[in-house]
């Protein structure tokens, strides 16, 4: 392109643009915002590479002179939970390209209730060097010191800010409070975290004790121990902590983020997106245990190439990692080659989720498999819920209702690799994507719930779709799931359900090291060509103290092309595979890793 290079062929020299230089006024606590977006959009407009620098301080960003625009962002909020798609941007990178945002070890520091950083519609732009936090974190947190049979002691968190009123407990922020909302409890010995039902709003009475000391009473006390510690949020997904939307060839490198509003870091339909030595986690001399309001990167609808690798994933309030597509439901076909689909989960809807040219493919709502497949020619929006789609070829005459499309174009292949997770109350990874998927020499330490998940379904999430190459490769889980929530999980949600007609295929789990406290390590369902070799199997035990001597570790339902072979079991007890809708040419074992089958008929499972 002419602004690459000028008409000699030479690389036109980097242009430095110091925030400092439009206004920014480090560690005053002045509000900061306006003099940097005014240098960010001075370096979009230069001719030439660009680098945006911060002089190493403490920037402080604030709501009043953000910019202010709408983005309609999956896995969010409904119409009805929060109908305003209104962000308000700490950072707008919009349609910028070959730009360096050098953030020289600086922090940011954002107040109220803001999307700390937008990328839209950029190409060749690198985030780096930066730490980002709040000043009044949205979760609240409170740590028990003392209970009783009817009562806690409890000590609040300096950052989180509180009112009395009636015998009431409300969190106030900067603009916001709240009483109600979903909460986790964290045990600081195990560094493990767990929902719960919010202790606010089971109290009776809230009292003050002291300057940040509270006594809450109940009818009866939830078991707890001194120690532990209550996180609190609203729930209500009205930011982001970073939005990518329709941006080519970015990268984040060691960037810091202390805490997150709403949903976390957010790719959408946004091609080649690279992130390095993240660190996604509280400042521990901060005292706070919780970093995410929900998960920390979740992807949807990207293509090219998702690489993330040597980071840090420790106290979230969902999911580390999901990547996944969207599918929509088909409600008519208007004459032959024209249909009309739907966002059905009420907080995903009102984005662009196809382009001229995209392959889509028609996928059955209970198999969840393809029947077809068309390229998209024109797109005509009908509302923020439904469009009208021109296909290059007849619709297929074998639709039934609750059918779907899932576009194949936007679906990325995936690298997770040298990253580990801790502190996170549901899974690790969820991974939906056709491609080739690649997680590989992580530490997965404690989570509540599975380490991995491969889904897909047309009924509940609409997160697509089908897997095709999948390697879990040289990872380490120590105590992750439980007896409902296997190591890994695969669970498509389809509901016509055969070996014959599998969901997903070339699924490799090889050279791992499973640390099980209770839980299963597999559950594979609706799954072909699935190998589990060569893995160094430890039982501890159970986490709840009953022994698992006669607890199945492998659970497997219509699938076929399994093998378990190679497997190291360090106890040498009995491992037991529980097959259901299979036949004995489904399932190849190597006898030699002390495994038999326990077969049962459907109606066991």
């Amino acid at each position: 392109m002419q602004d690459q290079k000028d008409s000699i062929g030479i690389e036109p020299p980097i242009q430095i643009f110091r925030v400092t230089d439009y206004g920014a006024l480090p560690d005053t606590g002045e509000d900061s915002t306006s003099a940097i977006q005014a240098a960010i959009d001075a370096a979009s407009a230069a001719n030439g590479p660009t680098v945006v620098e911060f002089p190493p301080g403490q920037y402080d960003l604030y709501p009043t002179n953000a910019v202010k625009s709408a983005y309609y962002i999956s896995n969010t909020a409904s119409e009805k939970e929060h109908p305003d798609p209104t962000k308000t941007i700490g950072l707008r990178l919009k349609g910028a390209h070959r730009i360096h945002i050098e953030g020289n070890g600086s922090r940011l520091l954002f107040h109220g209730k803001m999307t700390p950083i937008v990328m839209d519609g950029c190409n060749e732009v690198e985030i780096r060097n930066l730490t980002i936090d709040f000043a009044r974190p949205t979760i609240s947190e409170m740590r028990i010191t003392a209970t009783g049979a009817s009562h806690w002691d409890v000590e609040v968190h300096s950052d989180s800010a509180y009112r009395l009123q009636d015998g009431k407990l409300y969190w106030v922020g900067e603009g916001w409070s709240h009483r109600g909302g979903p909460a986790q409890e964290y045990d600081p010995v195990s560094n493990r975290t767990w929902r719960v039902p919010n202790p606010i709003m089971l109290a009776n009475q809230v009292e003050q004790l002291g300057p940040g000391k509270l006594r809450l009473r109940f009818n009866s006390a939830p078991h707890t121990s001194v120690g532990h510690v209550f996180q609190m949020r609203d729930g209500i997904r009205d930011q982001v902590g970073a939005l990518i939307v329709g941006c080519r060839n970015i990268i984040w490198r060691n960037v810091w983020m202390q805490y997150m509003h709403g949903l976390g870091i957010v790719g959408q339909f946004s091609e080649n997106l690279n992130f390095e030595r993240l660190r996604l986690a509280p400042d521990p001399s901060s005292g706070r245990t919780a970093a995410a309001f929900a998960d920390f990167v979740h992807l949807s609808g990207i293509k090219g190439k998702i690489s993330i690798v040597d980071s840090v994933f420790e106290g979230a309030h969902d999911d580390a990692i999901n990547v996944h597509g969207t599918h929509l439901r088909i409600e008519g076909v208007e004459e032959g080659s024209r249909i009309r689909v739907r966002f059905m989960h009420p907080q995903s809807y009102g984005f662009n989720a196809f382009h001229p040219g995209d392959e889509i493919d028609f996928i059955s709502a209970r198999s969840l498999t393809s029947y077809a497949t068309c390229s998209v020619v024109g797109i005509k929006p009908l509302s923020l819920r439904e469009v009208e789609l021109t296909l290059d070829s007849p619709v297929p005459d074998t639709i039934e209702d609750g059918d779907v499309i899932e576009n194949v174009t936007w679906t990325p292949e995936l690298s997770v690799s040298g990253n580990v997770f801790k502190r996170i109350p549901t899974r690790g990874i969820l991974a939906t994507t056709r491609r080739k998927v690649t997680i590989e020499n992580n530490v997965f330490d404690n989570l509540h719930m599975s380490a991995i998940l491969i889904a897909d379904d047309a009924e509940s999430w609409f997160e697509s779709g089908m897997v095709r190459d999948v390697l879990i490769r040289g990872n380490r889980f120590i105590d992750c799931g439980n007896r409902q929530a296997p190591v890994l999980l695969i669970r498509p949600e389809n509901t016509h359900v055969s070996a014959d007609l599998p969901v997903h295929r070339n699924v490799i789990i090889s050279g791992n090291r499973f640390e099980l406290n209770g839980a299963p390590l597999l559950e594979a369902k609706s799954t072909s060509g699935l190998i589990v070799a060569d893995n160094d199997i430890l039982r501890n035990g159970c986490r709840d103290g009953v022994s698992d001597d006669s607890h199945e570790i492998i659970r497997l339902r219509a699938c076929s092309g399994v093998e378990i072979v190679g497997n190291t079991i360090e106890d040498h007890a009995a491992v037991i595979v529980k097959t259901n809708l299979m036949k004995d040419e489904h399932l190849v074992i190597d006898k030699g890793q002390a495994a038999f089958i326990r077969r049962v008929d459907e109606n066991d499972i």
